[in-house]
């Protein structure tokens, strides 16, 4: 077992939401599906841009696309790296954040080795962790979104797993990749926050499909949404 050593990345305290208060950029406006066409790309683009959406989330075929579509507006380009499993090796994941980072990605949403986790290999956890913050951070300085996918983890484990995240300076700790049985819901979103403070912050994904659901997980400590339901939720 590794020692976990608590080192500071403040991050600002997001606010609690009024039920009025405006959800677009809390949003990651999502399309991970493996039969999402160019087109589908394109419109998600379109619509982040329309409603201001705080980032694009697509899979690292897209990126050029979103790259393209997005480059003279404030919506941030996010992709998935070790999706949705989180088995790829290590110098793997480091390869395709530095190749995503080339590419345009402002923001990586990163599958943390799930088997290592299981196994209580924590040595091996920790280690790529520290090794895809680092190169995340070498390569322009971008945003790291650890996903944690609590779905198939104990509190024992979504402990262990919040504090390697403060300990290698994560910017986010995500929920789901919305692949699991389940993905965010309320407790774990709490849970993690109570680990987490404002060292790191929390991206709640995974069947986030209406906007009083959306708002509850503000409430308890999420600073940004994964849904491709974000059109849908700012209308509700």
């Amino acid at each position: 077992m590794v020692l976990l050593i608590i080192t500071e990345n403040p991050i600002p305290h997001q606010p609690v939401l009024s039920h009025q208060m405006n959800l677009s950029q809390y949003i990651d406006h999502t399309n991970l599906k493996p039969i999402a066409t160019k087109e589908d790309i394109h419109l998600i683009c379109k619509e982040a841009i329309e409603h201001n959406f705080k980032a694009v989330c697509i899979s690292p075929y897209y990126l050029d696309i979103a790259y393209k579509e997005l480059k003279e507006s404030k919506v941030k380009v996010c992709t998935v790296v070790g999706f949705p499993f989180g088995y790829s090796h290590v110098a793997t994941k480091m390869e395709a954040i530095s190749k995503a980072i080339n590419g345009g990605a402002d923001e990586l949403d990163v599958v943390v080795n799930l088997s290592a986790v299981k196994n209580k290999d924590w040595d091996t956890v920790e280690s790529e962790i520290d090794s895809i913050t680092t190169v995340t951070k070498l390569k322009g300085n971008k945003v790291l979104k650890l996903i944690l996918e609590t779905a198939y983890l104990d509190r024992e484990e979504l402990e262990i797993l919040c504090n390697l995240c403060i300990k290698s300076n994560v910017d986010f700790a995500k929920t789901s990749t919305g692949y699991a049985s389940s993905g965010a819901n309320i407790e774990d979103v709490i849970f993690m926050k109570s680990i987490l403070g404002d060292k790191v912050a929390i991206k709640a994904s995974g069947g986030i499909k209406d906007a009083i659901f959306a708002k509850k997980l503000i409430e308890a400590g999420a600073s940004r949404l994964g849904t491709s339901s974000g059109t849908k939720l700012i209308y509700n």
